[in-house]
């Protein structure tokens, strides 16, 4: 992990570390440049309030998938993102976390719309 801070989560019922990325800037830089991320890491976007978020990776390099979650934690909505395209992800309501984890790993771990990402647990 590096530049933000880190923190352990639990998504539904799996663990995950994330880094956190709660500044415009840490928000604005998010995975791009990397070429691997652990498996059982990822990056939780804090926002101040619920909002429209939209997400695109156009200097991402490695495929993720995205939850977004209401400001009670509660995923809404869970889309896969092509790596290096600029294609938008937009949420389909105004969200206060997004949670961006390598492609599958939602599947893999049995995260579905409906669990909660809870932070400090």
């Amino acid at each position: 992990m590096s530049g933000s801070q880190s923190s352990q989560i639990k998504v539904g019922e799996s663990k995950l570390l994330v880094e956190v990325a709660d500044t415009t800037q840490q928000r604005t830089k998010g995975l791009m440049s990397r070429t691997s991320l652990p498996w059982d890491q990822g990056m939780l976007f804090v926002f101040d309030s619920e909002q429209p978020l939209s997400f695109w990776m156009k200097d991402t390099l490695i495929p993720l998938d995205i939850a977004f979650a209401d400001a009670s934690g509660v995923i809404f909505q869970i889309d896969s993102m092509e790596p290096q395209t600029l294609t938008a992800h937009p949420s389909s309501r105004p969200a206060k976390y997004a949670l961006e984890v390598n492609r599958g790993w939602f599947a893999s771990s049995r995260v579905k719309i409906g669990d909660k990402i809870a932070v400090g647990n």
